[in-house]
């Protein structure tokens, strides 16, 4: 390994130049590091380089300090198998959402495990490919650095710069660790997401018309692509099954609260009610847990509904007129008005700020509902 020390100057090599590993590349790129980039498609990498995240591997001659592997999950180990014995001095990290399987592939494999930093961003778009990135996809994103216990601590500092460097908050864990907790809060939302989406495959359109923003935030990740989401739950299979058992327990209680409900509306078994309350309650409480701005404690916000005209221009209005009134906007939501030329934007503001907000808005014209 190298005596390099963690620097702006470090030349990291990107393999993979898909929205992680062009994303990093351009962020990289900015710090002032020295970013080469390769992929099975010299389409993709030419791509990459042209968005500004590096210069093409095949034009360099520099060896790297640092190898980030930004490869497909089903074909992650092989990468890095090969990407540390074709650099015997360099530290090499992985971008999968799967970190165990890789882990263990390698071990079998008697991969130099010392130069090995499993890590994973979390972070990514519904979108894919280089023309998706971002070089702010990072920023203020977890990034979890999951090492395996032969990793050396050089390793581990060198894949913690590259983190930092990208603006990543760091999260150390084991595999076992990161693996349980990604199919807690990543996979199986997935799979729930799917699952309620493809009950609107058969919907009358006039149903389906009735979808509100209950439905688009529940459903947003459906859009997510099959093929990488095959490789993914294939590859945490055992941590996903043991979420997705646990919830099926839960929804068998529901199911059988509900069919006591139908056969005595009136009554139903004793506990019926108290099951579906529970399952909202136990709800709220899982949902007070998720952190809120900037990883702080979560915060009660309170909800500011406008009636916005749909017109060009409109919501930029809206927005300035927020700001104008001193008043911090921590979340909007957009929903239109199905057959109507206006939406109703919501804004969540702190609840100190709701009702000088309402004042501020009210006075220039705006139709606001609290």
């Amino acid at each position: 390994m190298s005596d390099a020390t963690p620097s702006a100057g470090l030349r990291v090599r990107i393999v993979g130049t898909g929205l992680i590993g062009t994303s990093l590349g351009m962020v990289l790129s900015r710090k002032g590091f020295q970013v080469s980039l390769d992929d099975p498609s010299p389409t993709a990498a030419a791509l990459a380089r042209d968005l500004g995240a590096g210069v093409l591997a095949v034009d360099t001659i520099g060896v790297p300090d640092v190898v980030v592997v930004a490869a497909p999950p089903d074909v992650v180990a092989d990468v890095v198998a090969r990407e540390l014995s074709a650099w015997p001095d360099a530290v090499v990290t992985d971008a999968a959402s799967v970190k165990g399987a890789v882990l263990t592939a390698l071990q079998d494999r008697g991969a130099d495990l010392s130069r090995y930093v499993g890590s994973h961003p979390m972070a990514g778009r519904e979108k894919s490919g280089a023309v998706s990135a971002q070089v702010d996809l990072f920023e203020g994103r977890s990034w979890v650095v999951a090492p395996g216990p032969q990793a050396s601590a050089v390793a581990i500092d060198l894949v913690r710069h590259i983190a930092e460097a990208a603006g990543s908050a760091i999260l150390v864990m084991t595999p076992d660790e990161h693996d349980a907790a990604v199919a807690a809060v990543s996979h199986v939302p997935q799979i729930a997401a799917s699952l309620v989406a493809s009950r609107l495959r058969d919907l009358p359109s006039g149903a389906v018309a009735l979808s509100g923003q209950g439905i688009r935030d529940v459903t947003r990740i459906a859009a997510s692509d099959p093929s990488m989401w095959t490789q993914i739950l294939a590859g945490n299979a055992p941590a996903v099954r043991g979420v997705l058992e646990s919830l099926a327990g839960e929804l068998d209680a529901v199911l059988e609260a509900l069919r006591n409900l139908e056969s005595d509306p009136d009554g139903g078994s004793v506990g019926a009610r108290a099951v579906l309350a529970r399952t909202v309650a136990d709800g709220n409480a899982g949902h007070a847990r998720i952190p809120g701005k900037h990883g702080a404690a979560p915060t009660t916000y309170a909800t500011v509904t406008i009636v916005v005209p749909d017109e060009p221009g409109a919501l930029g209005r809206l927005l300035r007129d927020v700001g104008e009134a001193g008043v911090n906007m921590e979340d909007l939501h957009l929903e239109h008005g199905i057959g109507q030329p206006f939406g109703l934007a919501e804004l969540s503001v702190l609840p100190a700020a709701a009702q000088p907000l309402i004042t501020a808005l009210t006075s220039l014209g705006w139709p606001v509902h609290e």
